[in-house]
């Protein structure tokens, strides 16, 4: 049986802790596939690891989001239709091949700014195989949303430097 597990909150590292069970599950011969709404950038290493020998037998990374930075003020039509042709293609992604973790980065942002909604999420949930583990990340993550999941970790901001942004290769992105 498969498990839900949700990380959101205002701290970083949702989308890390995501990337730790990728990572122990690509140790185990896990097939892995993390789909990453609202992204983009192919310069991470999340992306950059699924083609390295011995690797990309177990994991695909696959991304949804326009090209730069629009804020979450600027999203359009645009952005939701990028969010439901990924719910499609991972569910036919993983309706034909054996996937043991799927982590879908970022969707509780993607319901909160009303790209998908939740009824739309707990169908392509209630649509997929039910032994598969599934991760689902990112800020404001709703009641409704926590209450799909087996396992719901919120991660806050308790202290930071007062830098705007550390952004560092290898830890951040």
């Amino acid at each position: 049986m498969g498990y839900k597990y949700l990380y959101t909150g205002d701290g970083g590292g949702k989308t890390t802790n995501a990337l730790g069970l990728a990572l122990r599950a690509i140790g185990h011969k896990h097939k892995v596939l993390i789909v990453q709404l609202m992204k983009w950038e192919t310069n991470t290493g999340e992306y950059k690891i699924q083609f390295m020998e011995g690797i990309k037998d177990y994991l695909i990374v696959k991304q949804y989001g326009r090209k730069g930075w629009h804020g979450l003020g600027s999203l359009t039509r645009k952005d939701k239709l990028k969010t439901l042709e990924a719910l499609l293609e991972t569910w036919r992604y993983v309706s034909d091949n054996k996937v043991d973790l799927l982590i879908l980065d970022e969707i509780n942002l993607a319901v909160y700014c009303k790209l998908i909604t939740v009824d739309e999420v707990r169908q392509f949930l209630n649509n997929i195989p039910q032994t598969m583990n599934i991760v689902m990340t990112g800020r404001y993550a709703s009641p409704e949303l926590m209450e799909l999941a087996d396992f719901v970790n919120e991660i806050n901001m308790v202290k930071s430097p007062e830098e705007n942004m550390v952004c560092e290769r290898g830890i951040q992105y």
